[in-house]
């Protein structure tokens, strides 16, 4: 997929503050400093779209991406992040699931995970919630240049076994090497065809 225009459209934290349009989206999801916004950023080449901060907790909106006119890249807010404070923390997972349970444009929602943790029951609910939709849930293994060749295999066994998948099913990426950039980007336009 050859990227020729990408755009911010909005920000929103309810479903009235949504841009109107019936283009497919996609959705990235993880937990805070995961590397969500910095996947956005290498999918689409762009270093400075999508603000990246050195704390988690940056992203506290729901952020539309228009990508050449036709595909929307949604940047949703990280969750888990102690620091932020408790009122804000208690908005993210209701903002994020009211997103998913009535978007009918959504196409896939890329789950992200870093690739030196193994995810936990937040993240299999998180998949529950997305799969009841019926959304296909595609699971980025992030921050791939962070660990060795050699224990990239043991942390896909560990990521596929806690959530129940094939490791075949996991892309590895890297914000940083531009790894998985192809892979992604080819799933995004088989879905939204």
């Amino acid at each position: 997929m050859k990227i020729k225009q990408i755009r911010f459209i909005t920000s929103a934290t309810s479903p009235r503050h949504y841009p109107d349009y019936s283009c497919p989206e996609f959705a990235f999801m993880g937990r805070s400093n995961v590397g969500k916004s910095s996947l956005i950023n290498m999918l689409t080449g762009r270093k400075d779209l999508v603000k990246v901060g050195g704390k988690p907790g940056v992203t506290t909106t729901i952020n539309f991406f228009l990508l050449n006119e036709t595909i929307s890249l949604v940047d949703l807010p990280g969750f888990g992040y102690a620091r932020l404070p408790k009122e804000t923390r208690k908005t993210f997972l209701p903002m994020i699931k009211e997103y998913v349970g009535g978007r009918m444009t959504l196409k896939t929602v890329f789950l992200l995970i870093d690739i030196r943790r193994t995810p936990d029951d937040f993240e299999r609910e998180l998949i529950e919630v997305i799969t009841g939709r019926s959304v296909p849930v595609a699971i980025v293994a992030t921050k791939g240049d962070k660990i060795s060749r050699n224990l990239r295999k043991r942390a896909l066994n560990d990521i596929s076994k806690a959530l129940g998948l094939d490791p075949e099913y996991i892309f590895i990426s890297s914000a940083k090497t531009g790894e998985g950039k192809r892979e992604i980007l080819s799933l995004v336009r088989e879905f939204s065809a």
